[in-house]
């Protein structure tokens, strides 16, 4: 779970890059310092209530949106998604492995047997005749 620091930071930073403007452009439009929005997205430091709300309307965002945990980055959740794909594909790979040994398996004791039975008739039937 990141800090408040760290969600405000990239809260601000997201929505600013999402509106397209500089940290220098935010900083004029709430009345505040170029410095200071740069402190803030890099976390070093925190606005008071009042810088919040000017903040959150050049935004165009409630005040309380600057607090609200963002969903993972869609490039995680790629790497995520990719992931859980390689573990299924070995998974499959794996079940199907087990199970073509299985069947090898049984297949080789079925012939084993069947060869077995062969062997044993026609010996049987040798033995009858002497």
């Amino acid at each position: 779970m990141a800090s408040i620091r760290e969600v405000l930071a990239l809260n601000i930073k997201k929505h600013r890059q999402k509106l397209g403007i500089t940290q220098s452009e935010l900083a004029e439009q709430a009345n505040i310092s170029t410095n200071f929005v740069g402190m803030i997205e890099q976390k070093r430091k925190f606005p008071a209530p009042e810088v919040l709300e000017r903040i959150a309307a050049v935004l165009k965002i409630e005040a309380t949106e600057l607090f609200i945990e963002p969903l993972s980055d869609p490039v995680e959740i790629d790497r995520v998604y990719q992931r859980i794909g390689k573990n299924i594909d070995y998974l499959i790979c794996q079940s199907i492995e087990r199970h073509y040994q299985a069947t090898a398996k049984n297949l080789e004791q079925v012939i084993s047997k069947s060869i077995e039975k062969a062997f044993s008739s026609k010996c049987k039937k040798r033995n009858n005749r002497t």
